[in-house]
């Protein structure tokens, strides 16, 4: 759905939400930049406790995760360089009651928390621009609860395969089965069958380690049109740039 802009003179920055802001809401952001670079399994949130920090995602994939007790968990919402994490900030709350860490090894801005709300409350249009990622977040969020209760895991592993490909450059995604099998909330031998069927149909290959789309409209498809809503509402919010 995406393509991730090349680096321009004018705004240097890959993450969209960043490229697509005001000059001027922009400004307040960028003295309180940090680039980090971050490992699989960094945490960014964790439940019920005050976020420290957002980041804004240039590469790679975070994962918000909701979670009943330890090992009964499942992700919910997958963030890449269209977004960023601190939406409770945004609506207004010092904390999530989800985690938040990071799924594909990922290059990010990161800014304190204090300066961030700072800046909401300086300026007029930051938090309402802001505001409609979250809504976007949201909508994504409603599909993902979707699709876990009425469609086919094959179905359900074909839309994640798709929403990681957007936010991946490449074809070739760093997933375990093991990663996945919390991803999609299912035990692993699940998560190996699935991926036979996806093998089996030729939409992807898996290796050790990871998994390669050899036929992204074929995994759109099998989706069964849990993909693409949630895609579209983000172009309408907040907004959509030109392929490069």
């Amino acid at each position: 759905m995406w393509q991730s802009p090349h680096d321009d003179p004018e705004c240097p920055y890959r993450n969209l939400l960043l490229r697509l802001m005001s000059t001027a809401d922009l400004a307040l952001l960028k003295p309180h930049l940090r680039k980090e670079s971050l490992p699989l399994r960094t945490p960014l949130e964790t439940a019920n406790t005050p976020i420290e920090a957002v980041y804004f995602f240039e590469t790679g994939i975070g994962s918000v995760v909701a979670k009943l007790r330890p090992e009964f968990d499942a992700e919910i919402r997958v963030i890449g360089f269209e977004g960023m994490t601190g939406s409770a900030l945004i609506m207004g709350c010092d904390r999530s009651p989800h985690d938040c860490y990071i799924q594909v090894e990922a290059e990010v801005l990161g800014m304190d928390a204090t300066p961030f709300a700072q800046a909401l409350s300086d300026s007029p249009t930051l938090r309402l621009f802001l505001l409609h990622y979250v809504h976007y977040a949201h909508v994504q969020t409603s599909y993902t609860a979707l699709a876990n209760a009425r469609l086919k895991l094959e179905a359900r592993l074909a839309r994640w395969l798709v929403m990681c490909d957007d936010r991946i450059a490449g074809d070739r995604l760093p997933v375990t089965h093991e990663f996945l099998s919390v991803m999609l909330g299912v035990r692993r031998p699940g998560v190996t069958v699935a991926l036979q069927v996806l093998e089996g149909r030729g939409l992807i290959r898996s290796n050790r380690g990871e998994v390669i789309v050899r036929d992204r409209d074929g995994l759109i498809s099998l989706a069964d049109g849990s993909y693409g809503q949630p895609e579209a509402e983000y172009a309408r919010l907040v907004g959509e740039l030109a392929s490069p």
